[in-house]
C-alpha cells in the first residue's frame, strides 16, 4: 500500500514501510473462503523505521517487547469476508497499538494521607458498628 498511516498528529508512517501478506481465512464464507485470500497480516518494523522519532523508539520497543519478533510488529485481521475490509481493520489496529504504546507515561502518584476528619469518621463508624454488635449479644443474668 502506498498511502501513509496516521498514528498521531506528529507520528505518520509511510506506506512503503508497511508489509502486507494475504492468505486464506478460516471461518464463514461458503465456497468463496476456499478461493479468496482475505486474511491480512500487516507487519511494521518498529526497530528500524525511519518514521519513528529517536526519542520515541525506546518507549515503543519497551512497551511492545512481548509482541515484537526481531523488532517487527505483526497484526493479523481476518474478521471480515472481504480483503479490503480486513486491510482497513489491520491498519486501524496497528495505529491503535502504536498510539497506545507511544502515549506518555502517566504522572507519578503523589502519596497522600487521610485527613484528620476522615480518620475520626472511620473510628466513629467502627465504634458504632461495635456498639451494634454488642447490643445483639444475649446477656445472662445470674
Amino acid at each position: 500500500m502506498a498511502d501513509e498511516l496516521q498514528v498521531t498528529p506528529s507520528l505518520v508512517i509511510a506506506g512503503a514501510e508497511l508489509r502486507e501478506r494475504f492468505s486464506r481465512s478460516s471461518g464463514p464464507g461458503g465456497q468463496g473462503v476456499n478461493t479468496t485470500d482475505s486474511r491480512v497480516e500487516l507487519s511494521f518494523d518498529v526497530a528500524a523505521s525511519p518514521s519513528i522519532p529517536d526519542h520515541l523508539r525506546p518507549r515503543l520497543l519497551a512497551r511492545l517487547a512481548s509482541r515484537l519478533v526481531d523488532g517487527v510488529l505483526t497484526i493479523a485481521a481476518s474478521e471480515y469476508r472481504s480483503q479490503l475490509a480486513n486491510r482497513n481493520a489491520a491498519r486501524e489496529r496497528l495505529a491503535a497499538t502504536l498510539r497506545a504504546a507511544a502515549a506518555p507515561p502517566p504522572p507519578k502518584r503523589r502519596p497522600t494521607k487521610p485527613s484528620r476528619g476522615a480518620k475520626e469518621r472511620r473510628l466513629a463508624a467502627k465504634h458504632q458498628r461495635s456498639e451494634t454488635k454488642r447490643n445483639r449479644r444475649t446477656t445472662t443474668d445470674d
